[in-house]
């Protein structure tokens, strides 16, 4: 109606009788900072991971088999990416997890890893994709480390990147399922 005060108005709809829901996100993702609406505020990066925290609360229940997330590691790195890698691995405990990443911390919690390939090919780029069997994963996983020259030291230490983020997949399960998760 005119004159109603703009609180009450959405769109078309004016607050009634049988009322109206509007739901808006807000997110401070830094420590001290004000919230602000996810909308106008979350970069795709933060969008993505925005997207994974929910998938990892409804994962369970959701009615969605398969999750793709692409960009979840935009902006991250050392501790963040770990978290993330965690969190990707718990939600694929109920759901299947598509993650296209460029970080090693990620890529060292999947359960198979896959590698795509460009090349030009008469004036045309051609991709392909290849999962890796484990010791392609390694190299792959100490590429990602170290760039174009894969030495001894960086192969040791994707092994060990590896072993370490499937040992915490095991024990993060295990602690999951005696909460009752």
């Amino acid at each position: 109606r005119r004159g109603d005060p703009p609180e009450r108005i959405f769109g078309e709809k004016r607050l009634g009788p049988s009322g109206w829901d509007r739901v808006e996100l807000f997110i401070a993702p830094n420590p001290g900072e004000e919230a602000h609406p996810v909308a106008r505020s979350a970069s795709g990066g933060e969008l993505s991971r925005i997207m994974l925290a929910l998938k990892l609360v409804i994962s369970d229940r959701d009615s969605v088999v398969t999750y793709v997330f692409d960009e979840v590691d935009a902006g991250i790195g050392g501790a963040t990416a770990d978290a993330v890698g965690l969190a990707l691995a718990q939600v694929s405990r109920h759901r299947q997890v598509v993650c296209i990443t460029h970080l090693p911390a990620i890529a060292a919690f999947a359960d198979q890893h896959f590698r795509v390939d460009k090349r030009l090919v008469g004036g045309r780029t051609l991709a392909s994709i290849s999962l890796l069997a484990p010791r392609e994963r390694e190299e792959e996983v100490a590429r990602m480390l170290g760039g174009g020259r894969v030495t001894k030291v960086q192969r040791e230490a994707a092994a060990e990147l590896i072993r370490s983020a499937q040992a915490r997949r095991k024990v993060g399960g295990a602690a999951r399922k005696r909460r009752g998760g």
